[in-house]
C-alpha cells in the first residue's frame, strides 16, 4: 500500500444518520404542528374537565297537554291531522250537537213556564195586598159604625130608664113608654149587629193577611223553581258548548286517536298537544353536584340537530334523586346494601330560540355541558398556551438532538 495515499474517511455511524433525519425540517415542522394540535385539544379537554360537568343522560322535556271531551257523544268532524301545529282556541274536534240542542230547547221552555208562574204569583201577591188594604178600610169603617151604634144604644137606654121612672110616677102615657122601650131594644139590636159586622170585617183582614203570607211563601217557591230552571238552561248550554273541543294552548298535535264517527266517553283521551316551550332534564351523578348552582351557563348539544349547540342555563336542581320518586323506590333497610351512585334531575332552560324548521319534542337526547367554575380559559388563551408549550418542546427537542449529534460526531 502506498503510504502517500490518503486514508479513507470513516463511515458515519448509523445512529448519527437517524439523528440527522430527526433534525430535518421535514420531520420537525410536521411533528411541531401535530404536537400543537394535540396540546390545543388536550389542554381544552383538561380545562373543560376541571371547570365543566357533563352527562349524556339528558333529554328534552315539555308540558304535554292531554285533550279529552267533557261530554259523551258521536264525533261529527275532526279538524286536525297528526303532528299538525295548532294555536290556542283553534277548533280541533266537533261532537254531534243534536241531542244537546234539543235539551237546551226543553230547558228554556221549562224556564219560560217557571218565569210565567213566578210572575203570576207576583201579580196575585199585589192583588192580595190590595185586598188586605180594602179589608182593613172596611174593618175600620165597621168599627166606626159599631162605635156610633153603641153611642145610639147608650142614649136609647138612658131615655128608656127616664121613661121607666116617669111611667112609674104616671107622668107619661103607656104609649110613650112603649115607644121608648121599642127604641131602646132597636138601638141594642143595631149595636149587636154593628159589633158582629166589625168582628166579621176584622176576621176578613186576618184572612187576607194569611193569604198574603201564603202567597209570599208560594212566591219564594216559584222563585227557587225559576232559579233552578235558569241553572238548568245554563247547564244545558254549557253541555252544548262542549260539543266543540278547542286547543287549550299553542303546540303540535301528537298521539291523535280520534276519527269522525267515533263515539266518545267523558274524559277519553283524544290527542295530546306539545307546546313549543321545551327544556332539558339532565340526570347528573350526585358527585357532579358539588359546585352546581342555579343560573350557571350551559351548552346543550342536541343529537337530532347533528350535535348543534345552544346556549342555556341551570334553572333548578330537584330535591331528591330520581330513584326516590320512582314508582317503586329502593328500600335499603333490608338485605345486603350495595352503594350505587344516584342520579339527580337538573332542569335546564334554553337561552336562545330553537330552530323553527325542526321538531324538537320531549324525549330527544341531548348532552348538556354545565360551567361550574367561574375560571374559564377562552379558546384563544388555550391556543396561545399550546403554542408556547409547543415552542418550548421544540427548543428542548432541538437542544437534546444537537447534543446527541455532537457526541455522535
Amino acid at each position: 500500500m502506498n503510504e502517500n495515499q490518503p486514508a479513507p474517511a470513516p463511515a458515519p455511524k448509523p445512529n448519527g444518520a437517524r439523528l440527522q433525519k430527526l433534525n430535518s425540517p421535514l420531520f420537525i415542522w410536521p411533528a411541531t404542528i401535530a404536537l400543537a394540535v394535540l396540546l390545543f385539544f388536550g389542554l381544552g379537554y383538561f380545562v373543560d374537565f376541571m371547570t365543566h360537568e357533563s352527562t349524556d343522560d339528558a333529554f328534552i322535556a315539555a308540558h304535554v297537554v292531554s285533550v279529552a271531551p267533557r261530554i259523551s257523544g258521536q264525533v261529527s268532524a275532526v279538524h286536525v291531522l297528526d303532528n299538525e301545529m295548532v294555536h290556542s282556541n283553534e277548533l280541533l274536534v266537533e261532537i254531534d250537537p243534536s241531542s244537546f240542542s234539543i235539551n237546551v230547547a226543553q230547558k228554556e221552555t221549562s224556564a219560560e213556564a217557571q218565569s210565567a208562574n213566578y210572575k203570576a204569583y207576583l201579580a196575585g201577591y199585589d192583588l192580595m195586598k190590595t185586598k188586605v188594604a180594602t179589608a182593613e178600610a172596611t174593618a175600620r169603617q165597621s168599627k166606626a159604625d159599631a162605635d156610633a151604634a153603641e153611642a145610639t144604644a147608650d142614649r136609647a137606654q138612658a131615655d128608656f130608664r127616664r121613661m121607666d121612672a116617669l111611667r112609674k110616677q104616671n107622668t107619661i102615657s103607656q104609649q110613650e113608654f112603649d115607644a121608648a122601650q121599642a127604641a131602646n131594644q132597636s138601638a141594642q139590636a143595631d149595636l149587636n149587629a154593628a159589633r158582629q159586622k166589625a168582628a166579621a170585617d176584622e176576621s176578613k183582614v186576618d184572612e187576607a193577611k194569611t193569604t198574603v203570607t201564603a202567597t209570599e211563601a208560594a212566591i219564594n217557591t216559584a222563585l227557587a223553581e225559576w232559579t233552578e230552571a235558569q241553572t238548568n238552561v245554563a247547564s244545558a248550554q254549557l253541555d252544548l258548548s262542549y260539543t266543540k273541543i278547542f286547543a287549550p294552548c299553542d303546540g303540535r298535535v301528537t298521539r291523535k286517536s280520534v276519527e269522525p264517527g267515533d263515539y266518545l266517553q267523558t274524559g277519553q283521551q283524544l290527542m295530546s298537544i306539545v307546546p313549543e316551550d321545551v327544556w332539558v332534564v339532565a340526570n347528573f351523578k350526585e358527585s357532579q353536584l358539588k359546585k352546581m348552582q342555579t343560573n350557571q351557563p350551559v351548552t346543550v348539544e342536541i343529537d337530532a340537530l347533528g350535535g348543534k349547540k345552544f346556549r342555556a342555563h341551570v334553572d333548578s336542581v330537584q330535591a331528591g334523586s330520581g330513584a326516590a320518586f320512582s314508582l317503586l323506590p329502593p328500600e335499603n333497610a333490608t338485605g345486603n346494601y350495595v352503594k350505587v351512585v344516584q342520579r339527580v334531575p337538573v332542569k335546564i332552560l334554553f337561552d336562545e330560540a330553537l330552530p323553527a324548521d325542526h321538531v324538537i319534542g320531549p324525549g330527544l337526547s341531548v348532552t348538556p355541558d354545565v360551567q361550574v367554575s367561574s375560571f374559564v380559559l377562552p379558546d384563544w388563551a388555550v391556543g396561545l398556551l399550546a403554542l408556547v408549550l409547543t415552542s418550548a418542546a421544540q427548543s428542548v427537542f432541538r437542544f437534546v438532538l444537537n447534543r446527541k449529534l455532537n457526541r455522535a460526531s
